[in-house]
């Protein structure tokens, strides 16, 4: 049976390659060590496992939940006002969400029509061209580039194309390229979406993992981003509860509502038992958080330093869990090549920039999943490749 025409230009390629690739490594004896997909290897805090325990023991957990429980909404509120000094409405302003991939998926079916504009980040996150294309829309892409600190040059968006445009994502700390965003840039977003009459949607999944004093700040910190956009958020990252699947948007009330009305028609919420671990984790004792960024500071430091003892020169990130890597000097060829030619000679995983993104070319996508001494390891295999090669 064909496939229908939205989704026939989704593409997966590139990691369903990797993968296979993985297996036919894994064959041949070879350990690979998988820096390839961002999921947290650490476990939730304790008090965060009990809470569910205590949740799991509940009769009252196991109905449809519909929407999120107002204790959730007031943890929201309460974690909002104290990380980012953001008030918010706990009934009209909050919207829980299984993971904030559920919202990133969906906010364009709630404010795209076939042929609508959405401006997208390029390399980005690739839920979000494919949501626009899941809801017939056109992408406009806005490259991330070095020179400009990979933060969208929105003035070089065309006149006739922001005048069209109905959506725009943004995401700092950012996915793929770890670059992180400031109060000038975000003022910025917020005159061009007032202007332009665009819908702003912020993923803000990777703020709590930010090293050496850095304090990402929320797209709501600044005046008028309420008027203009929403901002998703995750668990999945700070307190380790990626196969929880619990996440939230914040921000303004008549497009959470939008979103929320595509929700209802499709799923009956997060199970209760996870919104109780959301709850303990937002409202609990938050040394974990601070735990688990340094955690990741480490390995930053081990395998940033440890490459540039190769001489591969790589920027230290100031937040997220990824390194975002030029292809070292000397290496004539392209990111899916080089990625391709590491993991089967050394076992080592990585993505190439491109599976992100035509403005991808030239980098790899380096995940911080491992200890530090799997990450050591991995520069010295790492390391025998580029003395082969070089």
């Amino acid at each position: 049976m064909e496939l229908a025409r939205r989704i026939q230009n989704l593409s997966s390629a590139i990691f369903n390659e990797m993968e296979e690739i993985k297996k036919q490594v894994e064959q041949k004896g070879i350990e690979v060590i998988n820096l390839g997909v961002g999921s947290p290897d650490l476990p939730p805090a304790p008090h965060i496992v009990e809470a569910m325990h205590r949740a799991l023991d509940n009769p009252g957990n196991y109905h449809y939940p519909l929407v999120g429980k107002p204790e959730l909404h007031r943890a929201v509120t309460a974690w909002y006002r104290k990380r980012f000094g953001v008030e918010l409405d706990p009934d009209n302003e909050v919207l829980a969400l299984m993971g904030s991939q559920d919202g990133l998926a969906h906010i364009a079916m709630a404010y795209i029509n076939p042929g609508d504009i959405a401006l997208v980040p390029d390399p980005g996150y690739p839920i979000y061209a494919c949501s626009i294309l899941l809801a017939e829309g056109k992408i406009y892409p806005m490259p991330l580039l070095a020179k400009n600190n990979f933060l969208p040059d929105l003035k070089a968006i065309p006149e006739e194309v922001a005048r069209q445009a109905k959506l725009l994502w943004v995401n700092y700390p950012n996915n793929p390229v770890a670059a992180a965003a400031d109060r000038d840039f975000f003022t910025s977003l917020v005159d061009f979406a007032r202007e332009y009459d665009i819908l702003v949607c912020h993923d803000i999944a990777y703020c709590e993992l930010a090293f050496d004093g850095f304090k990402p700040i929320s797209f709501l910190e600044i005046t008028g981003a309420r008027e203009v956009g929403i901002e998703f958020y995750s668990l999945s990252k700070t307190y380790n509860m990626a196969g929880c699947r619990i996440g939230f948007a914040v921000g303004n009330a008549e497009i959470l509502q939008g979103l929320n009305r595509v929700k209802t028609n499709i799923d009956y919420g997060v199970f209760n038992v996870v919104q109780e671990a959301g709850i303990a984790a937002l409202e609990g004792p938050q040394d974990c958080v601070r735990e688990n960024a340094e955690t990741y500071r480490r390995r930053r430091d081990v395998l940033v330093d440890g490459l540039a003892r190769l001489g591969w020169k790589v920027p230290r990130p100031r937040a997220s869990m990824f390194v975002w890597a030029p292809l070292p000097e000397g290496f004539n060829c392209t990111a899916r090549e080089f990625a391709l030619q590491l993991l089967h000679q050394t076992g080592v995983l990585v993505i190439p920039g491109t599976a992100f993104g035509e403005q991808g070319e030239g980098y790899l996508r380096i995940a911080l999943v491992r200890e530090e001494n799997v990450l050591a390891r991995a520069v010295r295999r790492i390391g025998e490749f580029l003395r082969a090669g070089a």
